[in-house]
């Protein structure tokens, strides 16, 4: 039997899975707009020109 992702009970509702409820998948969602989880990466993030801010420089080139 499956737990919740969250609250760890053991009744899965077919409707929210892999969680229990729309409670616990609104939980789990939240922690992915704060930033609470992250996927990991090796890209550089871009920076910004500060003369003009809406330049966005490219990632640099590996040579």
């Amino acid at each position: 039997m499956t737990q919740c992702a969250i609250c760890k009970k053991r009744d899965v509702s077919p409707e929210y899975k892999p969680f229990c409820s729309k409670r616990c998948a609104d939980i789990d969602l939240g922690r992915w707009f704060n930033g609470n989880y992250a996927i990991p990466t090796n890209e550089v993030a871009p920076t910004v020109d500060p003369a003009n801010s809406a330049d966005v420089v490219p990632y640099p080139r590996e040579d």
